[in-house]
């Protein structure tokens, strides 16, 4: 007989394989989204589409937790970060997490049931990108662009069900998002060098072995430039350039933090920071959008 405290248990672990413990991942991945959203929606979208992209957001991204760590689970035993996730441990079976995989990728497509044909379909093309990310780190010296090429789909995704079509506009702010994720996964796969070097399993980090904080540093920089161009031509007001300083002003004192401390606890730190920039970035969208200075 199952007792309770094994039934909460399991939803604990449950909760940690699609990393709800660690809102950080999944928060990141909803940022590119709401900018999309409200920059599309000149900064007052429909409030049930809002709920749509949130929703919509967070099963995805649980979803490519899932499917990460299924095709990962012989691999995450052998990296210090990763060994206790519920698949590499054997806290949850294989069956089980194939079941959660499918439950997230269906309410996620509920969700995407809601947007206009356009954009149901680009739910549909993002879902290959997602699903090899994990493969590439076998074959492919850069799957961190993977990633970001995957990241990226949330803004096509948010603008086009505004909209119903890409502008400029969308493909600038696509392009800031893609060198952004980029950067802060770069310095995520930074934790994981050592192990991942032993293990055979490729990443930007070792692709660019000691250059990788110049790396981080050009993608940024990148960032901000494709988020200025971007702001000149949505004549966004100086709310969004206030929000804009900040982020750069956070990227140039991350890039120094790379460059003088190795501690793996600083990788972690600089992920997490780029979500509060990330948000004063939405902020500030918001801001240029609807005030008037």
């Amino acid at each position: 007989m199952v007792t309770q405290y094994q039934q909460e248990t399991t939803w604990l672990t449950i909760l940690r394989l699609l990393r709800w413990d660690k809102p950080a991942g999944r928060l990141i991945l909803m940022i590119p989204a709401l900018w999309a959203l409200f920059l599309a929606a000149e900064g007052m979208p429909p409030l049930p589409l809002l709920g749509v992209i949130i929703f919509g957001s967070l099963a995805t991204s649980a979803a490519g937790c899932v499917i990460n760590d299924l095709w990962d689970r012989d691999i995450d035993p052998q990296v210090e970060r990763t060994r206790t996730r519920p698949l590499a441990s054997g806290t949850l079976s294989i069956t089980v997490g194939i079941m959660i995989a499918f439950i997230a990728l269906v309410c996620a497509g509920i969700f995407a049931f809601y947007l206009n044909t356009f954009s149901f379909w680009l739910c549909v093309a993002a879902v290959p990108v997602i699903v090899c990310y994990p493969l590439a780190k076998r074959v492919f010296p850069l799957p961190q662009l993977v990633l970001s090429l995957a990241w990226g789909f949330a803004v096509l995704i948010s603008w086009s069900a505004v909209t119903t079509n890409l502008n400029t506009s969308a493909w600038l702010l696509w392009g800031a998002t893609v060198f952004w994720t980029l950067g802060f996964d770069t310095v995520y796969a930074m934790s994981d060098r050592e192990d991942d070097a032993k293990i055979g399993i490729n990443s930007s980090a070792i692709f660019f072995g000691d250059y990788s904080p110049l790396a981080v540093g050009i993608f940024w920089a990148l960032t901000a430039g494709l988020l200025a161009y971007l702001g000149m031509m949505m004549k966004l007001k100086i709310g969004f350039w206030l929000a804009w300083g900040i982020a750069v002003i956070g990227w140039v004192w991350q890039f120094t933090r790379l460059g003088q401390n190795g501690e793996k606890s600083v990788y972690g730190e600089i992920f997490r920071q780029n979500v509060w920039l990330g948000f004063i970035l939405l902020l500030g969208m918001i801001a240029g959008l609807l005030l008037e200075v």
